[in-house]
């Protein structure tokens, strides 16, 4: 109420007044802690070469999740006999925490050993780190096992005792209190259609790669794919801008696509997918969640990222048997839903960048784009 659009940076504002988090002063008068709201500016540093982030905390199988663990290998075996292929990702080593206790062990862990650097490197990628300083708590958040607003109260407490960097500190809590309440909220505030919404009108088929979880040939898929089948998870960034941006710009199937998070991922959930998914990842609600595609070629994944060294395929070139498909894909995107795009007012520079390119060079990149995706859907790398 009182707003004329639904915008993350206004929701979580409202939520810093009215849960009194990060703020400095009473009432009326309360200013955020800082002077800013938003640090996220300082959060966005790309990854140092040797860059290595704290061990988890990781938890050896109970009684009853052996007995699921068990159970799997039996449908597993099952499977193999009826010719079917195994269920997707590794039953072995199961380390997540599934009790309460062990969730609380979980946050309190993070915040001794990864809260005071989780700020500068939140956005960066690294071949063989899967979590640097990511918390781990959103499949305990999802699930129960802790209660949000605990975990605020204890990151903020804990966090100012210990000095942390504010820019750090609001990052978190950001994550949390901002972006994962807000889609909470609007999976609830948007009809019934949304999970059916395609804006762009994409129909491509899932590559097999996404199920089998390996084999793209791209070492940044393969990289997060690999992750996924160890642990069934993935940060922030390598969901966005590696996973969803790919199938932005390749034109994947939006309700394929979203059904796939939901069964690989370990925090999956339909309120969580739906909205992060549908209107972050691939813009198909056509804005209602987010105000712009997060569309990026190549170098965005190259600048963030140690994925590009040794794979086979060159960042630098957009068309040729070894450029990144990540590049050609990109502006692929850009020409065909060129008319929709021109009328969004943040994508501007970029389609200004279009159309400097020469029709020549641009005929290219729909022909690299297409033999891709042919490419993806026939064969496995």
């Amino acid at each position: 109420q009182g707003y004329k659009q639904l915008r993350l940076e206004l929701f979580y504002r409202e939520g810093r007044r009215r849960f009194g988090v990060l703020m400095e002063g009473e009432g009326k008068a309360a200013q955020p802690l800082g002077g800013q709201w938003n640090f996220d500016a300082e959060n966005r540093k790309p990854p140092p070469k040797g860059l290595q982030g704290p061990a988890p905390l990781w938890f050896e199988p109970d009684a009853i999740t052996q007995a699921v663990i068990t159970k799997l290998k039996r449908i597993d075996q099952e499977r193999a006999e009826a010719g079917l292929p195994p269920l997707p990702g590794d039953l072995e080593p199961f380390r997540w925490a599934v009790t309460r206790e062990q969730a609380l062990a979980v946050l309190e862990h993070f915040i001794a050993t990864r809260l005071d650097g989780f700020g500068p490197y939140q956005d960066a990628m690294v071949s063989g780190e899967p979590t640097l300083w990511h918390a781990l708590l959103s499949p305990y958040l999802n699930l129960g096992l802790l209660h949000p607003l605990e975990v605020i109260r204890r990151l903020e407490q804990a966090g100012l005792e210990q000095q942390v960097p504010l820019a750090g500190l609001e990052g978190v809590i950001r994550q949390i209190l901002g972006w994962r309440e807000y889609t909470h909220g609007l999976y609830h505030w948007f009809g019934a259609d949304y999970p059916a919404l395609n804006h762009f009108e994409a129909e491509q088929p899932l590559p097999p790669s996404f199920e089998q979880l390996g084999g793209s040939g791209l070492n940044c898929l393969d990289s997060v794919f690999a992750e996924l089948r160890s642990n069934g998870y993935a940060h922030h960034i390598q969901r966005l801008m590696v996973l969803a941006n790919y199938g932005l710009i390749a034109g994947l199937d939006p309700q394929a696509l979203t059904a796939w998070f939901h069964r690989m991922f370990i925090d999956g959930h339909d309120w969580v997918m739906q909205t992060n998914v549908i209107g972050m990842g691939l813009f198909a609600d056509g804005g209602r969640l987010a105000s712009k595609p997060y569309a990026a070629s190549g170098n965005y994944i190259k600048r963030m990222s140690t994925y590009c060294k040794g794979c086979r395929y060159d960042v630098k070139q957009r068309t040729g048997p070894k450029a990144c498909p990540f590049n050609s894909l990109y502006w692929d995107f850009l020409d065909r839903h060129a008319e929709s795009l021109r009328r969004n007012p943040r994508m501007g520079l970029v389609m200004k960048q279009l159309e400097k390119l020469p029709e020549a060079e641009l005929e290219q990149i729909r022909e690299a784009a297409q033999q891709h995706r042919h490419q993806m859907v026939a064969t496995v790398a």
